[in-house]
């Protein structure tokens, strides 16, 4: 999928508003792939994968777009 960083914590996870859909996802820094989390810039273009999880879904393989 691909979507856009809606918005970044302090606390190293944020949220992905997807080009295809209304809900923005979460993720967390540990799902990020040859970026660093403090690199991100929210409205920065990503590509991702979304993972069912115990509290809804979150995205996983977070790239640079």
């Amino acid at each position: 999928m691909t979507g856009t960083i809606a918005r970044l914590t302090d606390r190293g996870f944020g949220f992905i508003k997807p080009d295809q859909g209304d809900k923005d996802v979460f993720f967390h820094a540990r799902s990020l792939v040859e970026i660093m989390y403090d690199d991100l810039r929210e409205g920065e273009a990503v590509t991702f994968d979304v993972e069912e999880g115990p509290k809804g879904p979150s995205a996983i393989n977070v790239k640079r777009a």
